[in-house]
């Protein structure tokens, strides 16, 4: 009796492709990454200059620089070894590519291949893209580089229009792109005031700020106070802020320089929030007229500025449909 045999395919190995994220301090890997680091047969990145080689090789890591083919790649993994390959920036397209293209000839036998994410985005980490974009725009832009608050000041009241206009219009995208702009004004005011000569701060000062604010005002949230409704809430608020701004008078801290409605309409609140009993001033004419009808719309909860909006935008459609002018 003849017996053939033949001997079993090589194993073709494992190929790992490791992912970082640039907005991660460098080091901070997944234990996941760690391991394939570790009992990898041989580790390749083709970027001499990747922010994790320091780290990896200090952790006893040996990295090799290198540019691997997707034909290489599979030489490499042969007989049963594991590579993992360090991606730049860019996630390696054109060895991804070059693996897809020999696996859909179907003429080599094509290692596993594992996507690693080695380290994750946390919420709001593109905030660090922006905050690095606009720090190179006022370093190299003419234009943005010579602004200044008081320049800037009349964009962020148009941007803030914008978003109330997006969000009376129920515009999801017009929306998002809004909020962009007027998160733009805040981290170009806070990236001139880096340079200031003499009280600078820069946006982490801005962010610090507002998160301690946040923190002391929600008592019911981060400490041992209670709130169970919306009016609680804002008790805990007001009284929380008239202790850290020592006002002696419940107009302090009101811009005069808003609308006239929503002037109008803050004064009021206040006013009603305090307990006063101020009567209106007296007088006639028109002013005293929206007067007494923005204090009446904030008693019946109505906001009088969103509400002579929408009735001066119905205005507008009618005015184009005695036009003729489509909507």
């Amino acid at each position: 009796m003849n017996a053939t045999s033949s001997a079993a395919a090589p194993d073709p190995g494992r190929i790992v492709l490791l992912t970082t994220s640039h907005r991660v301090a460098p080091g901070l890997l997944s234990w996941p990454a760690w391991q394939a680091l570790r009992e990898a047969d041989r580790v390749l990145c083709a970027d001499g200059a990747h922010p994790q080689l320091p780290y990896l090789r200090e952790a006893g890591i040996a990295v090799d620089e290198a540019s691997p083919t997707a034909e290489d790649l599979v030489g490499a993994c042969a007989g049963g070894r594991t590579v993992v390959v360090v991606a730049t920036g860019e996630g390696e397209p054109a060895l991804t590519d070059g693996l897809a293209r020999l696996a859909g000839s179907g003429r080599v036998r094509m290692p596993e291949l594992e996507l690693l994410p080695a380290s994750y985005d946390l919420p709001g980490a593109r905030l660090l893209d922006l905050v690095q974009v606009m720090d190179r725009i006022r370093a190299e832009c003419p234009w943005s580089s010579e602004r200044t608050h008081e320049g800037l000041a009349k964009y962020a009241i148009e941007e803030a229009y914008e978003l109330v206009e997006a969000i009376e219009d129920g515009d999801r995208e017009e929306l998002r792109e809004e909020l962009g702009d007027v998160l733009l004004q805040v981290v170009f005011h806070a990236r001139i005031a880096e340079e200031d000569p003499q009280a600078p701060f820069s946006v982490d000062d801005v962010a610090a700020g507002i998160v301690a604010k946040l923190i002391h005002r929600h008592p019911h949230v981060f400490g041992d106070a209670t709130a169970t409704t919306p009016e609680e809430v804002k008790e805990h608020w007001l009284r929380t802020k008239a202790v850290e701004k020592r006002r002696t008078s419940v107009t302090e801290g009101i811009p005069l320089g808003q609308p006239g409605l929503a002037l109008a309409a803050k004064l009021a609140s206040r006013v009603r929030t305090a307990g006063l009993d101020v009567p209106l001033p007296a007088g006639e004419g028109i002013g005293y007229e929206l007067l007494a009808l923005a204090v009446r719309a904030e008693a019946a909860g109505v906001d009088p500025e969103a509400a002579l909006r929408s009735a001066a935008r119905a205005y507008r459609d009618a005015v184009r449909a005695a036009e003729g002018v489509a909507g």
